[in-house]
């Protein structure tokens, strides 16, 4: 067993101090240890929360508007409820009451504007605002060019109207993200450490690069939490984790990829599992603007020249599902009868041919210094090799990798997709609309008048059927159009301890309150 980490005694003392003793089968401990995190929350703060550590700790502390159900459903929270004018563009949020904060001040609409205003002042740097600049004025505040958010109303201690600068259906959807929290009127210099929220559970502890410690909010409005104390782990190292969890110290754990077949194929590990159909997209972008890449037959030549089932099987342990688009098929907009593009080196060869380069094409394909990726990125240039296509592989790291991407300078760049709201618009959108071309994460510089149309039809729409219908047809010219190599959705693979009862692996990161969840002492 690989020696414990440097914090550990400190830790152990502190999860017995919430011992209730007893010889049962279960833990002799009242704390839920989670030790999914492998790196520090970045801040408590809401308007810093940038990645998923941070995002998780603040979803348990803070509360929104709305929030996402664990099969990322949005949902009431702060907001009881809500209407939208015929137009789309007005939102009129009815606000909970007798909702305090845990210092008890009552929480009104005031916090409301407060929060947004704050996120979007320019003087929060290095924040996250942009789920925020639908709101009519946003950007311009954001900017410094305004002195308030024309876009907020508030119209009495209960109800809030939002006016978006144009229709925007989701918009509930972004209000769920962590950095869209609302937070007290005035918040201290340390408010990253030593946080205020509404939430659930409150922050006890926070050892950094160690452990966070929540206990339960006795006052919180709703549903209180059944445990009264939940441990975030913070174990950078999976095998460090590994032995945690079979030592019976922590409760959950993230599967490494690696040892995926191991647990998959072991009995009494087996019953352990449980696996979530994550948003997260593997792809390799193709920049549509650099040489033969313009051809879309040349793109799809290189779609056919990859084996992406044998990657996945061989090098993800098949965590996942082929990709046939770029909607994964847990939300609505996606086409789950498609066929990916078949492995078909032949098809390949001659699609490089009618397109004039029958002698082959030279490219440069850039990844991360992961060793995950690393593997994924050998294996597609071995594949590419055989249909007559020289990759020239650039190993950077990732920051490095995502500025030659943005700047253009990469003919193929293999990246993933972590969403950060549960909608097919957060797919189309970020990663193949014009709008977003560089910095904005189309990185395949993508520009199809078509594409374009439809995506700005579906964000406007209101109506829901008339929605998936236009994220379908998006998707399907972005298909066809092949302005990346479609590789495959990642499912996520947790191990939960026999006695650690109601947790359901969420769908988007920040859907697991861990209200119902219980360690049942008397499980064996």
């Amino acid at each position: 067993m690989p020696p414990l980490r440097r914090h550990v005694p400190a830790l152990i003392a502190v999860i017995f101090l919430a011992a209730c003793g007893g010889g049962d089968s279960g833990p002799p401990r009242r704390a839920i240890v989670d030790s999914r995190d492998t790196y520090d929350p970045r801040s408590f703060d809401p308007a810093l929360s940038t990645d998923v550590p941070t995002g998780r700790a603040v979803g348990y502390v803070f509360e929104g508007l709305t929030r996402f159900s664990p099969d990322a459903q949005v949902e009431p929270a702060l907001a009881s409820s809500w209407t939208v004018s015929p137009d789309g563009r007005i939102w009129r949020f009815t606000l909970r009451q007798n909702v305090k904060f845990h210092d008890g001040t009552a929480f009104t609409a005031r916090h409301v504007v407060g929060s947004f205003t704050r996120v979007l002042d320019p003087k929060t740097r290095g924040g996250r605002g942009w789920p925020l600049f639908p709101i009519a004025g946003a950007t311009e505040f954001a900017a410094g060019t305004a002195t308030a958010i024309r876009g907020l109303r508030i119209e009495n201690d209960s109800t809030i109207e939002i006016t978006l600068t144009e229709p925007f259906a989701i918009f509930p959807k972004l209000l769920a993200m962590p950095v869209a929290s609302i937070v007290p009127s005035s918040v201290p210099a340390d408010f990253g450490e030593k946080p205020v929220g509404t939430g659930p559970w409150k922050l006890a502890e926070w050892k950094h690069d160690d452990f966070v410690r929540f206990v339960r909010n006795e006052t919180y409005w709703g549903e209180k939490p059944v445990q009264d104390t939940l441990v975030a782990r913070i174990i950078p190292e999976l095998s460090t984790a590994v032995a945690e969890f079979e030592s019976g110290n922590v409760d959950l754990l993230y599967i490494p990829e690696a040892e995926t077949r191991q647990w998959e194929q072991t009995e009494e590990k087996k019953g352990l599992l449980q696996a979530a159909p994550v948003l997260r997209l593997w792809y390799v972008a193709m920049n549509t603007t650099r040489g033969p890449l313009a051809d879309a037959r040349v793109r799809r030549a290189i779609n056919h020249a990859i084996d992406t089932r044998a990657i996945l099987t061989q090098l993800l342990g098949g965590r996942g599902r082929l990709a046939a688009g770029v909607i994964p098929p847990a939300l609505e907009g996606a086409d789950t009868l498609r066929a990916p593009y078949a492995h078909d080196v032949a098809k390949a060869r001659a699609l490089l041919t009618e397109a004039g380069f029958p002698g082959g094409i030279t490219l440069r394909l850039w990844c991360s210094q992961d060793a995950t990726q690393s593997r994924v990125a050998q294996a597609i240039q071995g594949y590419l090799k055989e249909a007559g296509i020289t990759a020239e592989l650039v190993q950077r790291e990732s920051a490095s990798m995502r500025e030659a991407a943005r700047k253009g300078e990469a003919d193929l760049v293999l990246k993933d997709w972590y969403a950060d709201y549960p909608d097919a618009e957060n797919f189309l959108y970020p990663l193949l609309h014009s709008a977003n071309a560089g910095v904005g994460g189309n990185v395949s510089f993508f520009r199809d008048p078509a594409f374009d149309s439809v995506v700005t039809a579906s964000r406007r729409e209101t109506d829901l059927p008339r929605r998936i219908a236009l994220y379908q047809r998006a998707d399907s010219i972005a298909f066809a159009q092949a302005p990346m190599v479609f590789l495959f959705f990642y499912n996520e693979l947790y191990a939960v301890q026999p006695w650690l009862k109601n947790w359901t692996a969420p769908t988007i990161f920040n859907g697991q309150r861990m209200i119902g969840t219980r360690i049942d002492r008397a499980a064996p």
